[in-house]
């Protein structure tokens, strides 16, 4: 068993707009918290892995697939490999914990 309390919390990303950090990997999965400053820049590319977002706190757009919605505490995202994607208009500090299947390869 992996304690993976930590994940849901922001990390100040210092002197940069995000900041990522992985909790756990295996084979199979890999998850980790990623944080965005209020009004900061996701310039994430697509990934090579299937990926699930969890929002935990914090307020943004984001943007998929040719969509936006509107996501905050709660809110649930499924994003496929591939697939071009990122926050935007982050009004406040954002917090998102983030599973990829397979493992992730390339960072957030």
């Amino acid at each position: 068993m992996d304690d993976l309390t930590a994940a849901p919390a922001y990390t100040d990303p210092g002197g940069a707009d995000t900041h990522w950090v992985e909790h756990l990997r295996v084979p199979a999965m890999s998850l980790g918290t990623y944080s965005i400053r209020a009004g900061g820049t996701d310039d994430q590319t697509p990934h090579e892995q299937d990926e699930a977002y969890v929002v935990v706190s914090g307020r943004a757009g984001f943007e998929a697939g040719g969509r936006r919605v509107e996501v905050g505490p709660g809110s649930t995202l499924f994003v496929p490999a591939g697939e071009v994607h990122r926050f935007v208009d982050v009004t406040q500090d954002l917090t998102v914990v983030v599973v990829f299947a397979p493992a992730e390869s390339d960072g957030v």
